[in-house]
């Protein structure tokens, strides 16, 4: 699965050089601020320490208590995976995540559009998976479950380790989505009428996914812990671009309004826009 969707992402990002010249030229669609943008790293750095340090100060469980783990304690609809375990799969995760989150933003500096502005897209990019894994850790720090190789024979050591507590959420499909998300937005912002749009959001879709199967199948997470930490990454990804665009600060605009209707009636009154 790894060998199809990164090459995927790739190739749909890389279409971004056939965009025409004009829209290569066109300004930033983004507007940051280092006394803005700076600080909101910064905290959510912190927010992440703080959620790993609270999940590092967790026990892990005794092997009388993971005795009295029982799949029937689990809801139906995550069931399904109770006792999975697989080191081949955690290493194809690996495999298809940490690349991803080089790539992803890398594959953007192939087109023209982009490259004139990356360090700004950069900054954006390290704004926007840093928030993914602010909320991600922040999970992992207040909220433990058990991962559901816990409720088999396998693991070793794993078994009794703090991190088994840690399923809620997947951090790797978070961040994968963060990441590729992230470059789907930018790409869509910077050149509006490419037609390599669906096909570049098709692949931002599945390469996530993609890990999120690794995840389940290694038995480090449930489905619902995969489809939370999609969810949190897709919305980082596209969210925080877009709380960036310069066409979003314009707000609500008020203005006179007055025509004539289809009857000839003469007609006055106030136009409220919001840019979305």
């Amino acid at each position: 699965m790894k060998q199809f969707f990164a090459p995927m992402l790739a190739a749909s990002l890389s279409l971004a050089a056939l965009t025409p010249a004009a829209a290569q030229q066109a300004p930033s669609p983004y507007h940051t601020r280092f006394a803005v943008d700076g600080p909101v790293i910064l905290a959510e750095g912190a927010l992440s320490a703080f959620g790993l340090h609270r999940s590092m100060q967790r026990n892990g469980l005794t092997n009388a208590e993971l005795a009295t783990l029982n799949k029937n304690d689990i809801p139906k609809f995550d069931r399904f995976s109770a006792g999975y375990y697989s080191e081949g799969y955690q290493t194809a995760g690996d495999l298809l995540c940490y690349p991803s989150l080089v790539i992803a933003p890398g594959l953007l500096a192939l087109n023209p559009a982009v490259r004139h502005r990356y360090g700004q897209v950069v900054v954006l990019y390290i704004e926007t998976v840093a928030a993914a894994d602010a909320v991600f850790a922040t999970a992992i720090g207040n909220i433990p479950r058990y991962r559901p190789y816990l409720y088999g024979t396998e693991g070793g050591d794993l078994r009794n380790g703090h991190i088994a507590t840690n399923s809620f959420f997947a951090g790797h499909t978070a961040h994968t989505a963060a990441a590729t998300f992230f470059a789907a937005k930018v790409f869509h912002d910077f050149n509006p009428d490419s037609r390599a749009q669906p096909y570049v959001w098709a692949a931002a879709a599945l390469v996530p996914a993609a890990v999120a199967f690794t995840r389940v199948e290694a038995g480090k997470h449930f489905l619902s812990d995969n489809i939370t930490g999609y969810a949190v990454g897709a919305t980082m990804g596209v969210v925080v671009p877009q709380l960036h665009k310069m066409a979003s600060r314009r707000g609500i605009s008020v203005s006179p309004l007055q025509g004539v209707n289809i009857n000839g009636y003469s007609y006055s009154g106030l136009s409220l826009r919001k840019q979305l």
